[in-house]
């Protein structure tokens, strides 16, 4: 099974994905964002798209690696990534379902303004690339297409993520961390994401 854990960057996608990949026996996070830096780095500058979710070798690859582990792999894979493009996601998700695999999609939605305090508590002001996209990824993630939606705005990251393992039938082990480890925890998560 792939558990996409999709929404706009500062939804939460990152911690999310760490921390069920924490509670879940027999799962690896998987970041198709590495493919895009490779690319980015492999490809001559004339060349060069934006956004390397435009590059169709992006797309294909990550396709591509995600059938392999998930034909080899017995446990759960975690995919952390934004993609609002809705014909990105056929030609990656629906692509995937259709040759039999199991993908449970989830989208963190937040408001604007928690989206923004999000991001600046990491860093990014908003006149960030990232902060540049809310509304972009926020409009485009409404659809239907991106469902199951989850409301972040009120809600903990234990409540995150009880709700997609319940809806995924996955048993989530139990999670002894004191609220300083978690939060420590959490915060090298976000450091080790940093994206230059």
């Amino acid at each position: 099974m792939i558990l996409w854990i999709n929404g706009a960057f500062g939804s939460g996608k990152t911690t999310i994905s760490y921390e069920l990949n924490r509670r879940i026996s027999n799962s690896f996070v998987y970041d198709p964002e590495n493919v895009g830096y490779f690319i980015r780095k492999n490809t001559p500058k004339q060349i060069l798209k934006k956004d390397f979710q435009d590059h169709d070798i992006w797309r294909e690859i990550n396709f591509s690696v995600l059938q392999t582990i998930s034909n080899e792999f017995s446990g759960i894979v975690i995919v952390p990534m934004t993609i609002v493009n809705p014909h990105y996601f056929k030609e990656i998700i629906d692509r995937l379902r259709s040759n039999g695999i199991e993908v449970k999609h989830f989208t963190l939605l937040a408001s604007r303004e928690t989206l923004l305090k999000r991001l600046r508590s990491r860093g990014n002001n908003k006149n960030s690339w990232p902060a540049k996209q809310i509304d972009r990824c926020t409009n485009s993630l409404s659809q239907d297409i991106f469902k199951t939606h989850i409301h972040t705005d009120e809600l903990s990251p234990e409540e995150i993520i009880n709700r997609i393992a319940s809806e995924c039938n996955l048993k989530l082990k139990p999670d002894n961390r004191g609220i300083i480890k978690k939060k420590i925890d959490r915060l090298i998560t976000q450091i080790k994401h940093i994206r230059p």
